[in-house]
């Protein structure tokens, strides 16, 4: 699976999944992306998120990724989802996430 996240400033920054045997210790794209772009260029504000997989059914994000997405953008943040196929599915964060942990969220 593989992520690109796009921030307020125009960084794009990229993630990919980090499989692990110990699964608690696997590092979604999602987060991936986040996380390198804060690393890089020190962004803050995300602006939208793309995600793809190579399965029959486009995946939401998992609800860790949801909440660092909170963390980093509002409720209207843009998801969009899609396979190696052309199947696409599109969310907002508050659709995925409605009662979000976060002060940036309201």
């Amino acid at each position: 699976m593989g992520a690109a996240a796009y921030f307020e400033d125009g960084q794009i920054a990229s993630g990919c999944n980090v499989e692990n045997a110990s699964y608690g210790l696997s590092v979604c794209a999602e987060r991936h992306a986040v996380g390198c772009a804060i690393a890089r260029f020190g962004v803050r504000r995300l602006l939208a998120m793309a995600i793809i997989a190579d399965g029959a059914m486009p995946p939401p994000p998992c609800g860790a990724c949801r909440q660092v997405m909170a963390e980093f953008a509002g409720g209207e943040l843009a998801i969009r989802s899609r396979t190696l196929r052309g199947r696409e599915k599109r969310f907002t964060l508050r659709q995925l996430l409605p009662h979000a942990f976060s002060n940036a969220f309201l």
